[in-house]
């Protein structure tokens, strides 16, 4: 009797353990509504959320010493309000400063530093999300310290 007390004892404990970690819900209203960044980036300074997957024949990047361009797109799925606030959140971490945000059906966030600018640009359809993106020099002319974005 002892012994199948302490085996049912050792398959509650284990179910407890192990059981409720790796059961999921269906309910969106309780799952986390923060993105995490994926841990490979072509640029190491400009986040992507996790489970986006990059769209290679439509991008294109190029660096050479201090200057770098590029074109990146992704595709992925995401509430479009969790992407915008992902970036709100994540680009000043890398020393990005928010300028502005336009909508018009898609999303574009403008970023700056001192001598750059990036546009991400929010194409939706529904939950399904392309990213854009955009990455270059400033011209001389407006190299001036930015004031972020209140």
């Amino acid at each position: 009797m002892k012994k199948k007390i302490l085996l049912m004892f050792l398959y509650f404990c284990v179910f407890a353990l192990f059981g409720c970690a790796t059961t999921s819900s269906k309910d969106t209203s309780k799952q986390s509504a923060l993105l995490e960044p994926q841990s490979i980036l072509k640029f190491s300074d400009i986040p992507i959320p996790a489970g986006f997957k990059p769209l290679n024949e439509k991008s294109y990047s190029f660096e050479t010493s201090g200057v770098r361009v590029g074109v990146l797109k992704y595709q992925g799925k995401a509430n479009p309000d969790q992407v915008v606030n992902f970036y709100k959140e994540q680009m000043p971490i890398y020393n990005w400063i928010l300028l502005n945000i336009i909508e018009y059906g898609n999303r574009l966030l403008n970023f700056d530093r001192e001598n750059e600018t990036c546009i991400i640009d929010l194409a939706t359809k529904g939950n399904n999300i392309t990213l854009t993106i955009s990455l270059g020099p400033k011209p001389l002319s407006l190299k001036k310290t930015s004031k972020p974005l209140k």
